[in-house]
């Protein structure tokens, strides 16, 4: 078994010699759309093969989901909800900031078995911010342990969501475009700059590090039709909130 440290050196080593050499420095040949707005680049690419390469090498014959790996063999997908050892891997979440030459993307990486997450890591390279779950242990940052955020003291319920949603001005809640990347979307809810967050797509590389750290600090992360997140959950909408009390409400004002 990898040591929770061992592998958030691993993902901290794997951006430096992979992904920040190519930080702003992207040629058009580096960047291609796998689909009309979904971008990837060559640090994707690079970076989830040296990471499934460690972690094939460290447990043989586990399951290795990642982002780039799925878009061209779904399988592996499809059997992660039943595999008793499996990782998770984002290489670069927040693709189009990192493209663009912005700093807000992540590594992000997720253990699961038997479909529960057990760990989950996000790495922020260029802010130097090292976030861990594990079930039962809490969630740390740069190894310093956080606390369940304070009650909000907003009288009205902030939330972010990447895209839209219909009658999102007349709901009584207040609602921002989020920063692009669930590795940096998470980290700003589990800190208590948010009061939730609303996404559309559930893929796990996207959603279960930032999952744990919501649901070990308290939170609740659900279909807008209350069924809990876990690998293989789909639905039409995902949110997620540090008070369960404010993810009733916030449901309730975008999708009631």
């Amino acid at each position: 078994m990898l040591h929770t440290q061992e592998v958030a050196g691993l993902l901290a080593d794997v951006a430096d010699r992979l992904i920040l050499p190519r930080f702003g420095a992207l040629g058009s040949e580096d960047i291609e759309e796998k689909k009309p707005g979904d971008l990837v680049t060559v640090a994707d690419r690079d970076a989830e093969v040296e990471i499934a390469r460690v972690l094939r090498a460290a447990e043989p014959g586990v399951l290795v989901v990642g982002e780039e790996g799925v878009f061209t063999d779904p399988s592996s997908l499809d059997a992660l909800p039943h595999a008793e050892h499996a990782w998770v891997i984002d290489p670069v979440d927040g693709t189009r900031n990192f493209a663009r030459g912005r700093a807000d993307f992540a590594v992000m990486l997720a253990e699961v078995r038997q479909g529960e997450t057990v760990r989950g890591w996000i790495w922020q390279p260029i802010h130097c911010r090292m976030y861990i779950a594990e079930r039962g242990a809490g969630v740390t940052r740069n190894d310093e342990r956080l606390a369940p955020p304070p009650p909000s003291p907003r009288e009205v319920p902030l939330g972010a969501s990447y895209l839209p949603v219909p009658g999102e001005e007349q709901a009584e809640v207040k609602l921002i475009r989020s920063w692009g990347s669930c590795g940096i979307d998470y980290p700003k809810l589990v800190e208590g700059e948010l009061d939730f967050l609303s996404y559309r797509s559930m893929f796990p590389w996207d959603h279960l590090a930032g999952a744990l750290m919501v649901t070990e600090l308290g939170g609740r992360i659900a279909t807008d039709t209350g069924v809990d997140y876990h690998s293989g959950v789909i639905g039409r909408r995902l949110l997620s909130a540090m008070d369960p009390r404010l993810w009733q409400v916030s449901r309730d004002a975008l999708f009631g």
